[in-house]
């Protein structure tokens, strides 16, 4: 997948930002992620065979994962990992690897794989730093969506949906234990995420880092904190993080959080859905900041 360069993107709108044109309390579903049906890939979002999957890194395509036979060790399969260490030096591609059992390839797709399938992405992916500094340049005060580990398609797609509603700037996914972004979830995004940069990271620790260091404050979603969301200040450069359906916000990444958050609850039912969490954190962010501009 080639990230996109922010430099030639569209103008501004007319409210003057960029046209891109939780912790597990707050998860309602008590069933596993895992436990729920999963939708087998459609064949137009996989691309088959060896030389396929190599001419679709020369070509550029945006793949975001692909799946290599466990004991495969032919000399295409040598070249297709060189053509990826390539591809990651030069900062312009980041695919996920994992060596499969055969059967893992069988079931996906009963045609010739060769013993590798390769995901197409639907969505570009874009650089958190090249956004960050674009938001600031143009005199805006960045709001970016952290995503820890959120795997389920429409959770994710809802997510993006209220993001770009909310004017947010980048959503940020790791590339390892995250979403696979498909169809689906563009779906349920409304096409949110035609227009909506997501950029996807290697190491979420260090892009919170990153945030951190650029001037953004870090607010966690989570139901330990102290402090409700409507009685912290989040008018300035935010993150916000929220966690993924069963394991909530990793302790490292709490840990980079400046800001930590609960949304109470008053009901019989004890938690929200993730989607419906952000969404609440997100609209609270503007309520604060139409607020401040008053």
């Amino acid at each position: 997948m080639f990230y996109k360069n922010l430099s030639s993107s569209a103008a501004s709108d007319k409210g003057g930002r960029r046209d891109f044109s939780a912790q597990r309390s707050y998860v309602s579903d008590k069933r596993k992620v895992s436990d729920l049906p999963v939708r087998r890939p459609k064949e137009s979002e996989m691309i088959f065979g060896m030389r396929a999957v190599i001419e679709a890194i020369d070509a550029g395509k945006n793949l975001q994962k692909i799946l290599l036979r466990r004991d495969m060790s032919s000399s295409l399969s040598h070249e297709l990992n060189d053509k990826l260490q390539e591809a990651n030096e030069r900062g312009q591609l980041l695919t996920v690897v994992q060596r499969v059992p055969v059967e893992k390839l069988n079931q996906l797709t009963s045609k010739n794989h060769q013993g590798v399938i390769a995901f197409l992405s639907p969505v570009e992916f874009y650089r958190i730093e090249d956004i960050v500094q674009q938001v600031f340049e143009n005199g805006e005060t960045p709001l970016v969506m952290v995503l820890d580990s959120i795997t389920d398609v429409r959770n994710f797609g809802a997510i993006a949906r209220s993001c770009a509603c909310a004017g947010v700037n980048a959503v940020v996914v790791p590339a390892h234990n995250s979403v696979l972004i498909n169809g689906d979830a563009v779906k349920t995004s409304a096409g949110a995420l035609h227009t909506l940069p997501v950029c996807r990271v290697d190491n979420l620790e260090d892009t919170l880092r990153y945030l951190r260091d650029s001037g953004l404050d870090i607010a966690a979603a989570t139901e330990h904190a102290a402090d409700s969301y409507t009685a912290t200040d989040l008018t300035g450069p935010l993150a916000i993080v929220m966690g993924s359906e069963e394991k909530g916000i990793s302790d490292k990444v709490l840990a980079l959080c400046n800001k930590k958050v609960k949304i109470p609850m008053h009901g019989t039912i004890e938690s929200l859905n993730v989607s419906v969490a952000a969404g609440i954190m997100l609209f609270e962010v503007l309520r604060q900041r139409i607020a401040v501009e008053k």
